[in-house]
């Protein structure tokens, strides 16, 4: 008599499916090159006994881990959401794992952040890398698994990208605001040193050349909600107050325009502003933001598919860059007389 503690094997499926434990295993890792007959017996058979793959043994015996690494460099940004969920859809279909490490939160007493220790194929498949901050030498080691950068991306690091159109991006938003009549622009920028940060200055130059306008007056910040409050602060005192602002993504746009509210200006009545991203919390804002919209959930699955692709051709180097949109909502509006 079955121990029916004993959890069911693949043999139990091939006998009560009357087929070899080869075709059984075909069933569940390649159905479509099954018999549609046989594969629908072995379903069968699978429901009835209640059998289930056994991952870990299974990547044992391909000699993999079964899952795949992206590096963040901050969760609690919402940015990085429906990249991930991008992500985790594309290697769900190919039974593999998303795992994250938040960069920005890895041991920061080690002289490589603790992130090194992470990039060995001993811990993951593949690496999805999304913060361009990062050394290019971590990658260098041999026993690191196949990278590709998505998002950001880091100078010195070859191989396949996945990006959105950063540049493209910025010349829709300031052009954007000229055509509405501003001329006094703000760009409150990321940080310096991030590639992204540096494609939309770029993009904001080829907007202001045609016109033969100087450059904007620039701020720097950090990404985030509050470098972009602070900015309110830095907008006032110049001599000439803007009367339009094209910030790097939406939390610092979003974080402005609270600044600026709180000091008694109206969006975009006294000041129109324009964001970066299409977060979620965008069209909702206080005064629903004009923003580039970036295809994030697109962009993590083609990064993932890449990868998968990187996987089975380890020399493939490809730069993929997405198409954006301008989003216009209520935070911006023609110049008063304009």
């Amino acid at each position: 008599m079955k121990d029916p503690e004993q959890a069911p094997r693949i043999h139990d499926v091939a006998k009560l499916a009357g087929v070899s434990v080869a075709t059984v295993s075909r069933v569940l890792s390649n159905p479509s090159i099954v018999a549609e007959r046989t594969r629908l017996a072995v379903e069968k058979a699978v429901a009835e006994t209640g059998y289930t793959v056994n991952v870990m043994a299974r990547n044992l015996r391909q000699q993999q881990v079964g899952g795949v690494l992206a590096l963040v460099p901050n969760l609690a940004n919402p940015f990085f959401s429906s990249i991930l969920a991008g992500i985790a859809d594309a290697l769900r279909e190919e039974g593999l794992s998303l795992l994250v490490l938040d960069t920005r939160r890895a041991d920061t007493g080690s002289p490589t952040g603790g992130i090194r220790s992470y990039l060995t194929r001993s811990r993951a498949d593949g690496l999805i890398v999304l913060d361009g901050s990062l050394d290019p030498a971590l990658f260098s080691q041999p026993s690191c698994p196949p990278v590709v950068q998505a998002c950001e991306w880091i100078d010195g690091l070859a191989g396949p990208r996945v990006l959105a159109d950063n540049a493209a991006g910025a010349r829709f938003a300031v052009e954007h605001l000229l055509g509405l009549g501003h001329r006094r622009i703000m760009h409150v920028t990321g940080p310096s040193e991030n590639t992204l940060s540096q494609s939309r200055a770029a993009g904001v130059a080829e907007a202001l050349g045609p016109l033969g306008l100087a450059p904007v007056a620039r701020m720097e910040g950090a990404f985030t909600l509050a470098s972009g409050h602070a900015a309110a602060a830095a907008l006032m005192a110049e001599p000439e107050r803007p009367t339009a602002v094209f910030c790097d993504n939406d939390e610092m746009a979003i974080g402005l325009m609270a600044g600026l509210q709180a000091r008694g200006l109206r969006v975009p009545d006294d000041v129109s502003i324009v964001g970066f991203d299409n977060i979620e919390m965008a069209a909702y804002a206080n005064v629903p933001l004009t923003t580039v919209r970036q295809k994030r959930a697109h962009l993590g699955r083609r990064a993932a598919e890449m990868l998968l692709a990187h996987r089975a051709a380890p020399k493939l180097e490809e730069e993929l860059i997405l198409p954006v949109e301008l989003v216009i909502r209520q935070s911006t509006a023609p110049l008063p007389g304009a």
